[in-house]
């Protein structure tokens, strides 16, 4: 009996010291995942190419994950499931501003791809005018859910439904832009859809300027109410109140949740030749024409492509060239013919948008031995054509003959943009301006060499006919004799607006920082002096009087009403309703403690 029950004892013993092993295996495990960091989305989601009875819903995430899916109607009772697919060119390198890394080089040392997964549903059977509830949600490898907010989507708006739409350009990470934005939530609230006409970041393949760019002023943030971002008070001479005051944070504006974004391709869209050593600055800053890298294949193409494979030929010219495969593979606009969304057109409500792709390579406009620019090329480089800029070429040609205009002279003819209430042509380059960024002509560069007697290189230069500006040229007066009621762009960083003796207004609303100045008597552009070609220093090179704000502009020193807002201190933003036609431009200065939103202008694009 004494023996049976110190066995049982044992027995009882081993039992319960197993149980309190797996008791305490158990909490490690409670306890590791309490403490590992929950899955979370990259973005939020937002919403693109809306059809009559559809919408898709894009988002990102920095796992790849499983059961991506949007869940909408009452209750979220409803499902589908999203398509995922990695994002190829997302690096960081030696000048993100992203996680540890706040100054050059202290994390990343040369690019480093980042992985970053996109996911996209497209919720269909939607009822016109019907806000519909819906949320998304990602599913990591462990098992855990990564789950959106609550917002809203409906499909494209029917005719005669009265809309705002915020029309605004040059995002690019600029110190007002979180301000801008969360002023348009404060003054109009939500909106019905954003034309964004191009220059969305700085660097297209950088990945943080899109997501988490650790400032607090990322694309996708700032236009989803997530950025935090400060705005430097600068402080008057001999006066510290200012600067000790607590700066407000700026959250930006939740507008893309719920609303549409068209985009038009601008030149902060293009990288140029790929690399992996090169930081990316350098390689966006190097990209050359189509036409060079083609010929530069042709003369190894047997030792690059011993196959004749064409993909390998084409993958080997972009890549020796210049892409926009980042901003592709983000957006899902409409396409054109061509089965791209470089430039495309879609009726939205009363307004039949067409964005095109009207960019060219930004260079300086310097004239110093060792500018590669708009008009030279680096002293240095003479001799070793492999560093040549070629100018400020353009990306994608819009000249007459070309798969563009020719598709575009067919949209302007078409029923859908003839019988429109309102249209619209979006473009990034400035048709209209007194910015500098108009200068020279959008033309193809004319090269000339120069040489020594001996033959040897003594400068390579770049001219701009003004007469063959295919914007001005060839676009604009096909644009309006099509009966075009608004043109919106960008570049200059600044506002001003035109109209035509046709009645075709011009808009340029692009003013978040970073303004590259306004010029009218007496100041002038950089420019040339001595070319060939006469290039224009103030004013509009192509003709147009700036019309000075109808409501409340802005002065100079001498209390004079300027025509434009070109600032670093002021932010504005335009706001087309189309339920009265009425396009209403807002300022906001960022300097002035406890300012106020100020209607400025406002025009009809009605007759």
């Amino acid at each position: 009996m004494e023996r049976y029950s110190n066995g049982r004892i044992l027995i009882l013993a081993i039992a319960t010291l197993v149980a309190l092993a797996y008791l305490l295996m158990v909490l490690n495990w409670v306890a590791r995942e309490l403490s590992a960091s929950p899955p979370f989305l990259l973005t939020d989601p937002f919403l693109q190419n809306p059809t009559a009875d559809s919408i898709s819903v894009v988002w990102f995430t920095e796992f790849e994950g499983t059961q991506h899916q949007v869940r909408y109607g009452e209750n979220f009772n409803q499902a589908v499931a999203a398509t995922t697919r990695k994002l190829s060119r997302m690096r960081e390198d030696q000048q993100s501003r992203v996680g540890e890394q706040t100054e050059d080089g202290q994390v990343y040392s040369q690019p480093v791809e980042r992985e970053i997964w996109r996911h996209e549903a497209e919720v269909r059977n939607l009822s016109a005018n019907v806000r519909t509830p819906y949320q998304v949600l990602s599913i990591a490898s462990n098992g855990r859910v990564a789950r959106s907010g609550q917002f809203e989507l409906a499909p494209l708006p029917p005719a005669d439904t009265p809309l705002k739409i915020l029309l605004t350009s040059d995002h690019q990470l600029m110190p007002m832009t979180p301000t801008n934005l969360q002023k348009v939530v404060e003054t109009v609230g939500s909106v019905d859809a954003i034309f964004l006409a191009g220059d969305l970041v700085n660097i297209p393949d950088r990945a943080s300027e899109w997501f988490d760019d650790n400032r607090g002023r990322a694309f996708f943030p700032s236009l989803q109410g997530r950025a935090q971002a400060t705005i430097e008070a600068k402080t008057p001479e001999n006066d510290e109140s200012m600067a000790s005051q607590p700066q407000p944070v700026y959250q930006g504006g939740a507008l893309i949740q719920s609303a549409p974004l068209f985009t038009a391709l601008g030149n902060h869209e293009v990288m140029g030749r790929f690399s992996m050593e090169k930081g990316l600055n350098d390689q966006y800053n190097d990209p050359v024409p189509r036409a060079i890298a083609q010929q530069r294949y042709s003369e190894k193409a047997t030792e690059i492509n011993p196959d004749n494979d064409q993909n390998v030929q084409d993958s080997w010219v972009e890549n020796h060239s210049f892409n926009s495969d980042s901003y592709e593979e983000i957006f899902s606009l409409p396409t054109n013919p061509s089965g791209n969304s470089r430039y495309y057109a879609t009726t939205f409500g009363d307004i039949r948008l067409v964005s095109l792709y009207a960019a060219q390579i930004w260079r300086v406009p310097s004239l110093n031995s060792g500018a590669r620019g708009r008009y030279r090329e680096r002293d240095e480089d003479l001799n070793n054509r492999e560093n040549w800029g070629f100018g400020q070429h353009i990306f994608e040609s819009i000249a007459p003959g070309s798969n563009q205009y020719e598709w575009l002279r067919k949209e302007l003819d078409s029923p859908e943009f003839a019988n429109a209430k309102y249209r619209i042509v979006m473009l990034h380059h400035p048709p209209h301006s007194i910015g500098d960024n108009i200068v020279p002509a959008f033309t193809d560069p004319v090269q000339f060499v120069d040489t020594f007697s001996d033959g040897t290189i003594k400068a390579v230069r770049y001219e701009y006919p003004k007469r063959d500006d295919y914007l001005i040229r060839d676009v604009m007066p096909m644009i309006e004799s099509a009966g075009t009621n608004l043109v919106l762009y960008g570049h200059s960083h600044l506002w001003n607006r035109f109209i035509s003796p046709s009645g075709t207004h011009y808009l340029e609303t692009s003013n978040v920082g970073n303004s590259y100045g306004a010029f009218l008597a007496p100041d002038r552009r950089p420019i040339p002096i001595g070319y060939q070609e006469t290039y224009v220093a103030m004013g509009d090179p192509n003709g147009l009087e700036p019309i000075e704000p109808t409501l409340d502009p802005v002065t100079d020193k001498q209390g004079r009403s300027l025509p434009y807002i070109a600032s670093n201190d002021t932010t504005v933003f335009s706001v087309l309703d189309t339920g009265t036609g009425i396009v209403s431009s807002y300022r906001f200065d960022t300097q002035t403690p406890d300012a106020t939103v100020v209607k400025f202008d406002e025009f009809s694009l009605l007759p």
